[in-house]
């Protein structure tokens, strides 16, 4: 009933300012689309937002605030929220299903009854970028909506959950952020900002919904949820404060409708911190005390601010965003971003373009390691400092690679991207590996308690069918090679060279089958899958060969990959592509060298420490 009130609220006030924003352009001689789109099309967003935030919301809970049963089962508080995230997946399905059609008939300014006499509006639905955007998001919900009745795991609630943030991918990509003139960093601090708001909104109706059934772990869960609480809020103030900085000027803010509705917007987010303050200090004691009416009060006022504030944020993507100052460049239409000249030393290290994907995983990962290692210490353990230094320089490479001004030439100069990808998936984590991460984990996690924790939660995903595969060192070094053939000769480099939205992706894929090929071949972390040391160094073969092949290829071929959007940029400075391209394979097969050596090295002194231990 709360979420009823609260969605209705937050539905008619996106309506009023939709209707007042469209007011003002009354008069500009526009198509009209009819009353049922104006004012339908903001109250099926938010119902789609709010049902897609109590889903993840659900999941998230079901996942990793109840207890569990046996053999990693859910328990009976686990099963019920994933039967209220199914339901609330039906909902998400419905309202982004009833969206695709009403953005066609406001794209096109023609009534959707106009539409269906014509036969038109299934085409236009298939032909318009955002309304496409939305029927994928109503097929993810569908499949969550079936998963989610048969969900009776931990492992299949963590990947219903992972599906439903990805959910939410095709509404940040196509959203008002991609057509900014920065939408690399608009669209990722988007991305970032509904899965912050997601988590935080539908946690929170989670939470209250399992305090009001009396259910188990009420105090355990109820903290949990703040910690969570607390990330999501920071990430929201400063991916909100960073998407608006691309699209309004300071000047505009208490000038134009859209500023203000961003003012209101962050007004209502002061009054959540606030009020999740209040809660840290006091609610959270009252509920270990065995007194949950406190949280049920509070969390009821929090639940309808959240929704009101869904309400201005789908009324703020209704509402034209003022001009920046300037035109947009060529460059910026494909980049984001003016490059802003060869490269030289001196802007690789001053002009820093951030990637919001990869440098906040940098820094998260380098200060997790660190309150590990001061976790270990604390209770009088030793860790060596030269794992310490290896993972902080893993993370530095990550950092530098993807943020730096070097990283403004990975998607413009074929030579870079090449550099770019093998010091991903070759230096970067080798030093991550190096560090023993998966060791520092053993040593500082300890059993959750009332509730699993992230002791268990490792444990689960290591013994996994699909972690004992990929840990595999012959399987791990095949991944490794065919990642890189993948990437440029099956046409996906190209069109992430076009969709910005994939490059995070393609560079963490990279990492990923970096570390995981280290991981499973050098043997100084345990590992699932345990292999000999023959087959390991038959890995090594395998994925250093593959690599040199790989790059021999990229140096033998004629025709530039990727090669028309390289035209299309028109830089005067470019290297020819060709040459450039050829430059990357010459590249490729010096990592090769550089992966064998370094596995070689490890693999040697490991064999000379077990000699010596005997």
């Amino acid at each position: 009933m709360l979420v009823a009130i609260g969605a209705g609220l937050a539905a008619l006030l996106a309506a009023g300012l939709v209707a007042v924003s469209s007011g003002q352009q009354a008069g500009l001689g526009l198509p009209e689309p009819g009353a049922l789109t104006r004012y339908g099309l903001p109250v099926v967003k938010v119902v789609a937002d709010v049902a897609a935030a109590l889903c993840i919301g659900f999941l998230w809970f079901a996942g990793f605030a109840t207890a569990w049963g046996y053999g990693r089962a859910l328990g009976a508080d686990g099963r019920a929220a994933v039967r209220a995230a199914g339901w609330a997946a039906v909902v998400w399905f419905a309202a982004a299903a009833s969206t695709a059609p009403l953005l066609a008939a406001d794209v096109v300014g023609r009534p959707p009854g106009e539409l269906v006499r014509t036969g038109s509006l299934v085409g236009l639905v298939g032909g318009i970028e955002q309304s496409r955007a939305w029927a994928a998001t109503a097929a993810v919900a569908l499949v969550l909506a079936a998963g989610c009745w048969t969900a009776r795991s931990w492992g299949r609630t963590a990947w219903l959950l992972v599906l439903a943030m990805g959910g939410l991918l095709p509404i940040a990509v196509t959203g008002h952020s991609a057509s900014s003139g920065a939408h690399d960093i608009a669209t990722a601090s988007l991305l970032q900002h509904l899965l912050a708001a997601s988590l935080w909104v539908g946690g929170l109706v989670a939470l209250l919904t399992h305090a009001a059934r009396r259910g188990g772990h009420l105090a355990a869960a109820t903290r949990r949820f703040s910690g969570l609480a607390l990330v999501c809020w920071v990430a929201l103030a400063v991916t909100g404060a960073v998407n608006a900085l691309t699209r309004l000027p300071a000047t505009e803010l208490l000038s134009t409708a859209y500023g203000l509705l961003v003012l209101a917007k962050t007004a209502a987010l002061l009054v959540l911190g606030l009020i999740g303050y209040l809660q840290r200090r006091s609610v959270v004691a009252a509920v270990a005390g065995g007194r949950s009416g406190a949280l049920l009060r509070l969390g009821a006022v929090e639940v309808l601010l959240m929704l009101c504030t869904v309400g201005i944020a789908v009324s703020l993507g209704r509402t034209a965003a003022p001009a920046l100052g300037g035109g947009t460049t060529r460059e910026e239409l494909l980049l984001g971003f003016v490059v802003g000249g060869p490269p030289t030393p001196v802007r690789f290290a001053v002009d820093w373009r951030v990637d919001l994907v990869c440098a906040v995983l940098a820094l998260a990962m380098a200060a997790a390691y660190w309150l590990g290692v001061r976790r270990v210490r604390a209770v009088g353990g030793r860790w060596p400092k030269g794992r310490t230094a290896a993972f902080a320089c893993g993370c530095g490479v990550l950092l530098l690679t993807t943020s730096s001004g070097f990283a403004r030439y990975l998607p413009s100069v074929p030579s870079a991207l090449a550099g770019g990808l093998l010091l991903l998936a070759v230096v970067a984590p080798a030093l991550l590996a190096l560090g023993c991460p998966v060791r520092l984990l053993e040593r500082t996690t300890i059993p959750g308690g009332a509730l699993p924790g992230p002791r268990e939660w490792g444990r689960a995903i290591w013994r996994t069918r699909t972690v004992r595969l990929l840990t595999q060192p012959l399987v791990a070094a095949l991944v490794l090679v065919l990642v890189f053939f993948g990437l440029y000769f099956s046409g996906v480099l190209e069109a992430g060279l076009y969709e910005y939205w994939l490059q995070p992706a393609v560079r963490l894929g990279f990492l990923c089958a970096g570390w995981l090929f280290y991981w499973s071949v050098l043997g100084v972390d345990p590992v699932p899958a345990g292999a000999a040391v023959g087959t390991r160094v038959a890995a090594v073969f395998v994925a250093g060969g593959g690599l040199a092949a790989f790059g021999v290829s990229l140096t033998r071929t004629a025709t530039p990959i990727g090669e028309r959007f390289y035209r299309a940029l028109e830089l005067p400075w470019m290297p020819e592509v060709v040459a450039s391209q050829h430059t990357g394979g010459v590249l490729a097969v010096g990592a090769a060298g550089v992966l064998l050596a370094v596995s070689a090295t490890v693999l040697l002194r490991g064999g000379e420490e077990r000699g010596d231990a005997r």
